[in-house]
């Protein structure tokens, strides 16, 4: 890059390309790196390559050459996704790890992992990339840091999808809760500080028990939404000593649970909100455990708490939240529940404003490569040029909603 078009990059910015991306061995990636990021920031509409290298540079190949970086140039995203974190660390604490799905609409059956997908929140079918990314997150921002990118069967099994999309070997199939398990390890991996909760609200998938499982085994602390129909057992039940599940005690579904009249397993808490009795919610909980399919004679049986949130006066909630946080009091789980809204409002706000949907090129790493730039723009843009917003106040004791939206997936 010429030394007049570093100049229409808006240097203020090379600081912070320099931290996150000073690990790729060139100088001209590097002030490529700074270019996309200046481009994301600073361009007008749609953030496509043309766009944000005519905003950049004035030479007539600085598309050309963008692309290339962006697309085909083999540099490693997870280096600049650690640091990136730290970057956020250092000026926010986390008071949880959200976890969210993104629906990235794609024309054409070309871009690497797009399908065609049913989305319930919307109730009609979509081509799409699904992405799945982690989320630094207080009560006033949510900074994502890491990705995964779902690859269908089709993508994984064709040999010729994967060299042209050039996927590498070790990108086979995963799932949903798989892909969310591998982004807890990178934050567990790339951190400075203590681990706070995970939060996920991945309840229109059917695969969360083995997310919860995972997260247990890792021993982490989670507060993880559930299907409605997930099966539960009470916890005051207990479990069978043989190694058959048609021997085991019989499961409720979470839902039933709660509606259960006079049941003795279940808890009902009341709290106030800010505003008195008109903010007031109740927090109905019982302690459960999930169904196995085999029980070996000495094997652990995890106790979690599941809980619902609703209006003291309103309509029953059909969110199902559970946690093994068994013994945090209910007014500080619901307030982590509100978390998981900061995810998909900065979805919204990636895509408005910083080109999350306009990656025009169809290889994997190219993919990781713009969410990652997307992300860093992302998190400078709210952590650094707007830094003047007032302090976060701690998290209220008192939650003064109840259930929340879904994000659309």
């Amino acid at each position: 890059m010429a030394a007049q078009d570093l100049d229409r990059a808006h240097l203020p910015v090379s600081a912070f390309t320099e931290q996150i991306f000073g690990h790729l061995p060139r100088a001209d990636q590097r002030g490529w790196a700074q270019a996309y990021l200046t481009g994301l920031l600073t361009t007008e509409g749609k953030k496509s390559v043309r766009r944000i290298a005519a905003a950049v540079s004035g030479s007539p190949t600085a598309s050309q050459s963008m692309h290339q970086f962006v697309n085909a140039s083999p540099w490693e995203w997870d280096p600049a996704r650690a640091e990136l974190m730290r970057w956020v660390e250092q000026r926010l604490t986390p008071r949880a790890w959200t976890l969210d799905v993104a629906v990235l609409r794609k024309r054409g059956d070309h871009s690497c992992g797009v399908h065609r997908r049913f989305v319930p929140a919307t109730g009609r079918s979509v081509n799409c990339q699904l992405g799945i990314g982690a989320f630094l997150t207080t009560e006033r921002e949510a900074v994502p840091v890491h990705w995964g990118l779902l690859l269908p069967g089709p993508w994984v099994n064709d040999e010729q999808r994967r060299s042209r999309a050039r996927i590498p070997d070790e990108a086979g199939h995963r799932t949903i809760e798989q892909h969310a398990l591998d982004l807890v390890d990178a934050l567990s991996d790339s951190t400075h500080l203590s681990a706070p909760p995970v939060v996920a609200d991945l309840s229109y998938y059917t695969g969360v028990t083995s997310l919860v499982r995972g997260l247990s085994a890792r021993g982490r602390d989670f507060v993880i939404s559930l299907p409605a129909r997930t099966p539960v057992v009470p916890a005051g039940r207990t479990p069978a000593p043989q190694a058959y599940a048609s021997e085991l005690p019989a499961a409720v579904e979470a839902q039933r649970l709660f509606e259960l009249k006079r049941s003795g397993h279940l808890r009902l808490d009341t709290h106030d909100g800010l505003g008195g009795r008109a903010d007031r919610t109740s927090v109905m909980t019982a302690l459960v455990r999930l169904p196995e399919v085999r029980l070996a004679r000495h094997a652990p049986h995890h106790t979690y708490r599941l809980f619902a949130v609703r209006p003291f006066a309103g309509r029953r909630s059909h969110r199902m939240w559970l946690t093994n946080m068994v013994h945090r009091r209910t007014d500080e789980l619901a307030a982590l529940t509100r978390l998981q809204r900061r995810a998909g409002t900065t979805v919204q706000g990636l895509e408005d404003d910083f080109g999350l949907l306009d990656f025009e090129g169809r290889s994997y790493p190219g993919w990781h490569h713009h969410m990652t730039l997307v992300s860093a723009a992302g998190a400078y843009s709210r952590l650094e040029l707007n830094a003047t917003l007032p302090a976060v106040p701690p998290m209220p004791v008192m939650p003064a909603v109840s259930a929340l939206t879904a994000v659309p997936v």
